[in-house]
């Protein structure tokens, strides 16, 4: 369940870029009814998608030489320079920063040692989403890779993040959550490439997924707005029924209409 806690090492912001800023927030705005809102001047041409008033995502224009159109998820740290230096340590890679966000907070994007971006960010001002778990907005990330256990050791070593398996018919699902907290605090999976054709194509990658009323809906809105339904929508027992996307653009997401909860599992929202 993902939530927007304080809690070091939980998935606390993402944002999207994109070669065409006005196009994407057209799309995600018709997909999700997100409405784009530009930063100052002094961000650089970063905005933020937000939704009844409350920021679900970032996005900015980015060029070909900034690398593919993508999404970014940011893990929550109380000191991005440490954090860094032990991503470096577990042999990962620091591609950007750290560096201050105005007075927003400090973040940097790192590469885990199989080269899958990601991002970290201590807050100032900005805490984190304003919004989790509801439709329209982030709920789940998973990271596609090919060897799990290396990347179990990177991300314990990097952010604290611990594993716990799941079992389902046919074989167990690697869950993600913060260091020392309870099984209703995973966040995410780890799914390796060779169990998933559709991702090794793509290659490895953290990919977020979203809340949504109507999964089929979804998929034929995306469809009409010029997406790419890279995987029809399916029912997977217990969690919901689930599609991956690409924007027009390329940046793969995927959307999911989750399984009634649990009493007791609800998820929960805060700045």
């Amino acid at each position: 369940m993902l939530t927007i806690r304080d809690v070091t090492g939980s998935p606390n912001w993402l944002d999207v870029g994109t070669p065409d800023i006005d196009g994407a927030a057209s799309f995600y705005g018709g997909l999700f009814g997100w409405e784009y809102r530009p930063g100052p001047p002094e961000a650089g041409g970063y905005g933020f998608f937000q939704l009844a008033g409350r920021t679900v995502a970032g996005g900015m224009q980015t060029s070909a030489e900034q690398g593919p159109p993508s999404w970014t998820v940011y893990f929550l740290t109380s000191d991005a320079d440490a954090t860094a230096r032990a991503a470096e340590d577990a042999h990962g890679k620091v591609l950007t920063g750290p560096l201050d966000v105005l007075d927003r907070g400090r973040m940097a994007i790192l590469a885990d040692k199989a080269d899958v971006p990601f991002g970290i960010w201590q807050p100032g001002r900005t805490k984190g989403l304003d919004l989790v778990q509801e439709p329209g907005s982030l709920c789940w990330i998973e990271l596609y890779t090919a060897d799990l256990p290396m990347a179990a050791y990177f991300y314990r070593a990097a952010l604290g993040l611990e594993t716990y398996g799941v079992d389902f018919p046919g074989g167990t699902y690697t869950t993600l959550l913060p260091g020392g907290q309870g099984e209703d605090a995973m966040f995410g999976g780890i799914v390796p490439l060779s169990e998933d054709p559709l991702e090794a194509e793509a290659g490895a990658s953290w990919l977020p997924y979203f809340e949504v009323e109507d999964t089929d809906a979804a998929v034929a809105t995306a469809r009409d707005l010029g997406g790419t339904v890279r995987s029809p929508a399916t029912d997977l027992p217990g969690v919901g029924r689930v599609a991956r996307l690409a924007d027009p653009y390329g940046a793969r997401f995927a959307v999911i209409r989750s399984a009634p909860r649990q009493p007791g599992q609800d998820g929960s929202e805060g700045a």
